[in-house]
């Protein structure tokens, strides 16, 4: 069935790529040139690059914790989000997060079908100095890391063809609501006055949420302790995502400009600061410091300051890292004394770290640093407004992305088994899933 099914889909993709000039309409021209700035077009298309080198640096960030049968599959997982949320995206996912809005919840995907009217002499109306295929393609590098993102949660014990399947409806049903509604200018999110400046909830929380429910969905692996393969993986696997971060970050300013500088400037010092703060806690506790906990440290930061990058001052942005790095820490303890096997951290460190994240731009956003926060500023400059509509946001994030998440993989095992055998998993998924090996 599944042969059949993957050879539809191949034929149909073929045939309307092949006739697409018979099937879509190209936008018209503008009827007056628009004018991109090349400092800004320039800087995006680097940022969007940067952006995509984070999902392969995840890949060997994932790959180098889990035991070595399962090193290639895990790795596997972020490669294939790369490939198959792409495609995903260009067909139809695009038009859901910004086509035209139905209800403020959903975009209407009709007039952005494979990339229909989405050319380089128009522009995003939120981002008019560069042309709108360059948007369109830096957004879709968000969209290719969330799901991969939550491969930790389930990692060495799920059956790759179902992970395929669950990556595909989760970017359908709760990625790209998530995004219409924060990002697009009529999303309901957006009209409430939610701050998210990179990813906070359409990203993180959502994966989080999604990896939690993963983990409780497959239950425990047969062997929970095992030794990393390789924490050279996990440094290398680090310092890409930090690399690539300053994409995600500064670019999602959308302009080569001191916003962008801004946004460099804190996703810099919030990962160092959590960084540090991860391994004074270790050592605090009792414990050695160690290469796992430096890099973990360092992404809890990153994460945490995503929401609040172009939005907050350094120190500020040092303290969200710090507090964020600290919490989720404890939470990691904490997780490993109970009964749900996440087994990379995902909701601990993701989805803890963006909670933490957006609940904090409530507290210090400034009017000062970006004037698009307005005059509901932060908490600590004495207004709840934005607090509150932050800590609403994420309540309702929260709910949807769990509960949905946690109906998707339902949808999916009773499609396709979720989990492999105990067999399977004993061998290696590297083996039982791919035939390949270390």
């Amino acid at each position: 069935m599944r042969k059949i099914v993957l050879s539809v889909l191949l034929i149909a993709i073929l045939l309307f790529t092949l006739f697409s000039n018979y099937f879509l309409i190209d936008a018209p021209a503008p009827t007056e040139a628009v004018k991109f700035d090349t400092g800004d077009t320039a800087w995006i298309i680097v940022a969007t690059a940067l952006v995509l080198i984070m999902t392969p640096g995840l890949g060997f960030f994932y790959g180098g914790m889990v035991g070595k049968k399962n090193v290639i599959s895990t790795m596997l997982q972020s490669f294939m989000a790369m490939i198959i949320v792409t495609v995903l995206w260009v067909i139809i996912a695009f038009g859901l997060s910004f086509g035209p809005t139905i209800g403020g919840i959903i975009g209407n995907p009709i007039p952005n079908l494979f990339f229909q009217g989405v050319g380089t002499n128009t522009a995003w109306s939120l981002a008019p100095t560069i042309p709108f295929m360059l948007f369109a393609l830096f957004q879709a590098k968000f969209a290719i890391i969330t799901p991969a993102l939550i491969t930790g949660a389930f990692a060495e014990r799920i059956r790759f063809w179902a992970y395929l399947l669950f990556m595909v409806l989760f970017i359908l049903f709760i990625y790209t609501p998530l995004a219409h509604m924060t990002w697009h200018p009529d999303g309901l999110f957006f009209k409430m006055g939610v701050l998210d400046f990179a990813g906070g909830t359409v990203v993180h929380m959502s994966a989080g949420w999604a990896a939690l429910a993963g983990a409780i969905f497959l239950g425990k692996r047969k062997v929970q302790k095992v030794n990393p393969a390789r924490i050279t993986y996990v440094l290398l696997g680090t310092g890409l995502l930090w690399f690539g971060w300053f994409g995600f970050n500064a670019g999602s300013a959308l302009g080569s400009n001191g916003l962008a500088v801004q946004a460099l400037g804190t996703t810099t010092v919030a990962a160092a600061a959590a960084g540090m703060a991860w391994v004074f806690l270790d050592k605090i506790l009792g414990h050695k410091l160690s290469a796992m906990g430096a890099c973990i440290g360092v992404v809890v930061g990153l994460v945490a300051i995503t929401p609040a990058a172009g939005f907050v001052s350094i120190p500020h942005a040092m303290f969200i890292g710090a507090i964020a790095s600290i919490i989720s820490n404890l939470v990691v303890r904490a997780f490993h004394k109970g009964k749900i096997d996440d087994a990379l951290d995902v909701f601990a460190c993701h989805g803890v770290g963006g909670m933490v994240g957006m609940l904090l731009t409530g507290v210090f956003a400034s009017k000062s640093i970006n004037s698009v926060v307005g005059d509901n500023q932060g908490l600590i400059f004495g207004d709840t407004t934005l607090f509150l509509n932050q800590f609403k946001a994420l309540v309702v994030v929260s709910i949807f992305a769990f509960t949905a998440s946690y109906v998707l993989f339902f949808i999916v095992n009773k499609i396709t088994p979720l989990r492999v055998s105990e067999e399977k998993e004993e061998l290696g998924l590297d083996i039982s899933q791919h035939g390949e090996f270390l």
